[in-house]
């Protein structure tokens, strides 16, 4: 983003420095020519959370926006695909049969520290969540840096895992977080795939940490021994000072990069009386290096 706010085509305020940013002035819904689109992933690379507020998004809107920035991605779990937009994925506490609001989830991985789709072999650039109905509080998001923790790792940590990859496997994070099992169908969709432990952003070049609940074990390790260098990097990467927490409020959408960042969904309000729904796109970036 340029120095110069006067000169930018919208305002970008500083939410958390480094991780996170609120973009005004802008309309999601209309079209989005080079200049606006270029302007965009400036400051997407300077704070991998943008949040665009109030915004008035219907799911074709949602589409066109997400559809600027690449190819989108499937929702592996066909249970939350939406109807007529199977690109756009419902992310809510509804009972799939009753319609009703229920604590009783069958997917409990957004409650887990994760980035999104690293069980593809090409997984997601960003991920853009739309606030169509909030509880009257608590539902927050929270988003850790990988860059940022990796940056602080002590140098023999850094060379003990500067090779190393790490299995991703959507049917092991169904089981890790007590979700639904994953279906054969499922299975075949996304089987696991292997990404190195430390990847490099394609855009500013700062390595981070590439882990989360989708993360199985290391390749070529003893699974127990893996299993556990994975919780000893997730539990340092995920310390209050490496954390954004986002209080939704209606019309945020919000886009991050999974390149860098892990998140995990919050409860902190009635599940069982109120109501969240979220819209979800996610865009395909590249194989991690």
């Amino acid at each position: 983003m340029p120095d110069d706010q006067d000169a930018s085509p919208f305002v970008l305020n500083v939410l958390h420095q480094g991780i996170a940013g609120e973009i005004t002035g802008f309309d999601a819904s209309a079209p989005l020519n080079t200049d606006l689109r270029q302007a965009v992933l400036g400051a997407f690379n300077a704070c991998p959370v943008l949040v665009f507020r109030n915004q008035m998004l219907d799911k074709p809107d949602q589409i066109a926006f997400s559809e600027a920035f690449g190819d989108l991605e499937l929702a592996v779990n066909r249970d939350f695909r939406s109807e007529g937009f199977p690109m756009l994925h419902e992310v809510s506490n509804l009972d799939l049969e009753s319609g009703k609001p229920t604590s009783k989830l069958s997917n409990r991985g957004n409650y887990y520290w994760h980035t999104d789709k690293s069980y593809m072999p090409i997984p997601s650039l960003a991920t853009i969540l739309y606030a169509v109905t909030l509880p009257p509080e608590g539902g927050d998001t929270l988003f850790a840096h990988m860059g940022d923790a990796y940056d602080v790792l002590p140098q023999d940590k850094k060379s003990e895992i500067e090779t190393l990859r790490m299995v991703h496997s959507w049917e092991r994070t169904r089981i890790k977080s007590r979700s639904k099992l994953a279906t054969e169908e499922e299975i075949e969709d996304a089987p696991p795939v292997v990404h190195p432990l430390v990847r490099t952003h394609p855009e500013t070049g700062r390595k981070s940490l590439y882990l989360g609940t989708h993360a199985s074990h290391v390749d070529g390790m003893a699974r127990g021994a893996g299993e556990a260098l994975l919780a000893e990097l997730q539990d340092f990467a995920t310390q209050e000072r490496f954390i954004y927490r986002h209080k939704w409020h209606p019309g945020d959408l919000v886009m991050w990069d999974n390149r860098c960042l892990l998140h995990q969904a919050t409860e902190g309000f009635d599940m069982d009386k109120y109501v969240r729904l979220l819209h979800r796109t996610v865009v395909r970036g590249d194989a991690p290096v």
